[in-house]
C-alpha cells in the first residue's frame, strides 16, 4: 500500500483529502503547518506528498525547498496560485507536479498516480505490478549540441549539464527520441505525463521553462520550434 503525507493547514480540505486518499487505497498520513510535514518526513519515510502552499508557519515554496534538502520523496503541490511564473518557480524548486484549487478528488488520484508511475518504484493503489522491461536501455540522442541519455538521466547543452526537474527531462528525452518530428501536446500528455484529460498548459508551463534552460525564447527558437495548430519538435539549430 503506497503511503501519502498531506500537508494542508485547513482542517476541512485535509479530511477531505485523507478521506479520497484512503478510498483510493492509499496510507495517510498528515500535518497541519510545514515544519509539522518536515518532522513527518524525518520519522518515517511515504511515497509522495501532497503539500498545500498557504501554510501558517511557512511559505510552501520554502517548506518545498526544505523537503528537497531532505528528501527525493515525489512532491505533489496544491496551489491556488495560477500564475505560470510562480509554477515555473515551482517546478524548477523541485515539484514533480502541481494542481490548482479548486480540483476534484478524481483529478488528485490521477496526479498522484501519474506522479508514481514516473518517479518511483512503487505502484500507484489499485495498479497490478508493472511488467518486466523487455529491451535494452535506450541510447543516447544528439540533436546539434544538445545530448539527452535516458539511461543516466542526463543532457548536455554544449558540454555543459543541463539541471532538469522530472518532468522536464522527460519531456526533454521524448522530444529528442522523436527529433525532427512534430509532437502534438495531446500525445506529449498521453505519453509523457500519461494524462491526456489534463489541460494544455501543463505542457505550455513545462516547455516554457525547458526553452530557458537552453537557452531560448518562444519569439526565438533554437531546439524547441512550435508549429502553430499542430505542436512541438526538436531540431538541431540552423
Amino acid at each position: 500500500m503506497p503511503s501519502v503525507l498531506v500537508v494542508e493547514d485547513d482542517p476541512s480540505i485535509r479530511q477531505s483529502l485523507i478521506e479520497v486518499l484512503a478510498e483510493h487505497g492509499y496510507a495517510v498520513r498528515s500535518a497541519a503547518d510545514g515544519f509539522g510535514g518536515l518532522r513527518e518526513l524525518t520519522q518515517a519515510p511515504v511515497d509522495a506528498v501532497v503539500l498545500d502552499l498557504g501554510l501558517p508557519d511557512l511559505d510552501g515554496g520554502d517548506a518545498l525547498r526544505m523537503i528537497r534538502g531532505i528528501s527525493s520523496v515525489p512532491v505533489l503541490v496544491a496551489t491556488a496560485r495560477d500564475d505560470e511564473t510562480e509554477i515555473i518557480k515551482l517546478l524548477n524548486a523541485g515539484a514533480d507536479d502541481y494542481l490548482v484549487k479548486p480540483f476534484s478528488g478524481g483529478q488528485l488520484i490521477a496526479r498522484l498516480a501519474a506522479v508514481l508511475r514516473r518517479t518511483s518504484h512503487v505502484a500507484p493503489a489499485g495498479a497490478g505490478a508493472a511488467p518486466a522491461a523487455a529491451s535494452a536501455a535506450p541510447q543516447p540522442a544528439t540533436v546539434g549540441e544538445l545530448v539527452v541519455d535516458p539511461g543516466a538521466r542526463t543532457a548536455f547543452l554544449a558540454g555543459r549539464e543541463l539541471r532538469l526537474t522530472r518532468r522536464e527531462f522527460d519531456l526533454l528525452a521524448f522530444l529528442a527520441r522523436h527529433a525532427g518530428q512534430v509532437v502534438s501536446k495531446r500525445r506529449l500528455l498521453t505519453e509523457v505525463w500519461r494524462e491526456p484529460y489534463v489541460d494544455d498548459q501543463t505542457v505550455d508551463v513545462h516547455l516554457s521553462s525547458l526553452r530557458r534552460k537552453l537557452g531560448e525564447r518562444a519569439a526565438a527558437p533554437r531546439y524547441l520550434r512550435t508549429v502553430r495548430g499542430v505542436g512541438i519538435k526538436l531540431v538541431a539549430p540552423r
